[in-house]
């Protein structure tokens, strides 16, 4: 049996045939990587009903938190930049459950650029809400909707490190915020000008988050070894 992971998804205004209306979307490539990496994926909404979400996790094997817009700053702290989305609260409020919820039942987590800001966030951390005003030198997003390529380096012996087999490598950016402080969750990856790539919890079998988008491109090893992980968690259910 393929494991059962759950991905979060944007609540966006989305048009389609004779439709223009409030939609639950993800793109296509988040399903893709889970299931030719062996995972059957599951499409999370964002909701309010917070024992929706725990009847969900009670379900899963494992969950992806998805990229998209910026967190609230108010989730931590900050008040707004001026170059900040317009907050969905919804959406914050269900990722945070999901992580919080995955955390206490021990899933498997992969959180994917807002995704691991959502994780850093919940860990009671901060983030940077725009990189190019604070001066960091690398471009990491053009413009929304474009990837630009950049180096990361890795901590020897992480779990990242581990899965890539290398300590460095290059990854696809498309983002204007970064976590500036992880809280209680442990820093293993950077870019050359210090921005945040990579967030694990060493005492976790499998609690990943990275600032890129694997999804995007043809080497699924993130995934795969999401996907091994959930296995094992289901394996040991029984």
């Amino acid at each position: 049996m393929r494991p059962v992971i759950g991905v979060s998804c944007y609540g966006e205004r989305a048009s389609w045939g004779a439709w223009d209306v409030d939609a639950v979307v993800l793109h296509r490539a988040y399903v893709t990587a889970i299931e030719s990496s062996g995972g059957a994926a599951v499409l999370i909404p964002p909701v309010w009903d917070a024992e929706g979400v725990d009847s969900i996790l009670d379900r899963l094997d494992g969950v992806v938190i998805a990229g998209g817009a910026d967190v609230n700053p108010a989730d931590y702290g900050h008040a707004a930049h001026d170059s900040t989305d317009r907050p969905r609260l919804d959406r914050d409020a269900t990722e945070r459950r999901l992580y919080r919820g995955a955390r206490e039942r021990g899933l498997p987590v992969l959180g994917i650029c807002r995704g691991m800001q959502v994780m850093a966030v919940d860990a009671g951390g901060t983030l940077v809400q725009d990189l190019p005003s604070a001066g960091y030198g690398v471009a990491h997003r053009e413009k929304p909707g474009t990837f630009t390529e950049h180096g990361a380096t890795f901590t020897e012996g992480s779990l990242v490190s581990r899965i890539l087999g290398t300590h460095e490598t290059t990854v696809n950016s498309s983002h204007h915020q970064a976590v500036a402080d992880a809280g209680s969750l442990a820093v293993t990856g950077h870019a050359a000008d210090g921005t945040i790539e990579t967030l694990e919890d060493p005492d976790a079998a499998f609690v990943l988050g990275v600032q890129w988008h694997p999804e995007m491109t043809d080497d699924r090893r993130l995934f795969e070894a999401l996907v091994t992980a959930c296995k094992h968690h289901a394996h040991t259910r029984l």
